[in-house]
């Protein structure tokens, strides 16, 4: 080859860019290929690898966009940018344009949670707070897109920045999801699979719109204050356990807590009363073993008159009835919140169901002991 040949040639490969990106990092979604004045020569070779996609931007106008591969860069492969620029019958000089590398590879763990409690009401409950964190894993379907409504003109891109906003979607989603679900507050925590599939669902659309495809949404806990959890654990067992030996179990529980009340003479009188019927149910129980009379008296002195029936109510839980049970076994069920100023209740004498508040026996459950005024004042 002689001298000439030689220096054709060396200016020849001057004139021969390479393009490509080799990310050695975990976290970077998209970063700018640096070129002294972005210029970039006539042929130049483009190498885009798996899990990459370049993009090319015109004076801030998306232009060509490449998949996986390489290419030599002429107006045949670079359409758009060639209408962009105008050039009709091709181009033998340099051109400016900004290209970036975007990473399209599975974004995965990335973490999400409630900044603050959410605020949702149970018919059960009234109005409960939870809190929610998990994963979530994501990647970049439209590069084009991502680039222009995301990215715009940062030269190193990565998912930390763009989890932020990511995370404020999911908090602001999941807080809209779990309220329109409506479900009973114990559900959300024994159905984390079914809630994030729906999550995800809900979110989709939105991270699609500025190019990013949600592959994977996790809850991994819904949590919420512990004097709650132990309400719906109590509440839970009543589907499990009999619900007429539930009611005395907390009729009993509430007579014994009343009767440490020092400080009223209700706690007093219902300690006295549970004593009385104790002292009856014993008296009863030992009479069969004491033969029936005491010796000396006619059999009709042992035997007492009939006892006068107590008042019987029935309640309404989840739209069924429920009872019969006594004064007493209805105020441990308003203790315990099983029933709660709204369910119905009704007796013998009642024309229909009627709301406990507007029960004037049942009134007392409301709390307020202060008597009225005396007559004439």
């Amino acid at each position: 080859m002689d001298i000439f040949g030689k220096i054709k040639e060396k200016l020849s490969n001057e004139f021969i860019d390479i393009i490509e990106w080799l990310d050695y990092t975990d976290d970077t979604i998209a970063y700018r290929f640096e070129r002294y004045q972005n210029e970039i020569k006539n042929g130049a070779k483009l190498i885009v690898r798996e899990g990459q996609t370049a993009v090319f931007i015109n004076e801030g106008q998306l232009a060509d966009v490449f998949g996986p591969g390489t290419y030599d860069l002429t107006t045949q492969n670079l359409p758009i940018l060639t209408t962009l620029k105008g050039w009709k019958y091709g181009f033998n000089s340099p051109f400016k344009a900004e290209v970036y590398f975007v990473n399209t590879h599975l974004f995965t763990d990335e973490k999400w949670g409630t900044k603050s409690p959410i605020t949702l009401s149970d018919d059960r409950f009234g109005l409960v707070e939870i809190r929610a964190f998990g994963t979530y894993a994501f990647k970049i379907s439209d590069a084009g897109k991502f680039i222009i409504d995301i990215v715009g003109t940062d030269s190193n891109f990565t998912n930390f920045e763009i989890n932020e906003h990511l995370k404020s979607l999911i908090a602001t989603r999941f807080t809209n999801t779990v309220g329109q679900a409506n479900l009973p507050i114990e559900l959300y925590a024994a159905n984390t699979t079914e809630l994030s599939d729906t999550c995800r669902e809900v979110m989709a659309p939105e991270f699609q719109s500025v190019g990013i495809s949600l592959e994977k949404f996790y809850i991994e806990n819904v949590s919420m204050p512990e004097d709650l959890k132990k309400e719906i654990f109590e509440y839970s067992r009543i589907d499990k356990l009999d619900l007429d030996k539930l009611t005395k179990f907390k009729t009993a529980k509430a007579i014994e807590a009343a009767a440490k009340n020092e400080g009223g003479t209700a706690g007093a009188g219902m300690g006295m009363g549970m004593g009385f019927v104790l002292a009856q149910q014993m008296g009863g129980m030992m009479n069969p073993q004491m033969g029936g009379a005491v010796q000396g008296q006619p059999a009709a002195a042992q035997t007492p008159p009939p006892m006068p029936t107590p008042i019987q109510y029935f309640y309404a839980m989840n739209g069924t009835q429920h009872g019969p049970v006594s004064f007493e076994q209805l105020q441990a069920l308003f203790a315990g919140r099983t029933i709660n100023r709204d369910s119905l209740v009704w007796k013998q004498g009642m024309a229909a169901w009627t709301p406990l508040k507007e029960v004037e026996e049942l009134k007392s459950f409301l709390g307020g002991n202060t008597p009225p005024p005396l007559p004439g004042q």
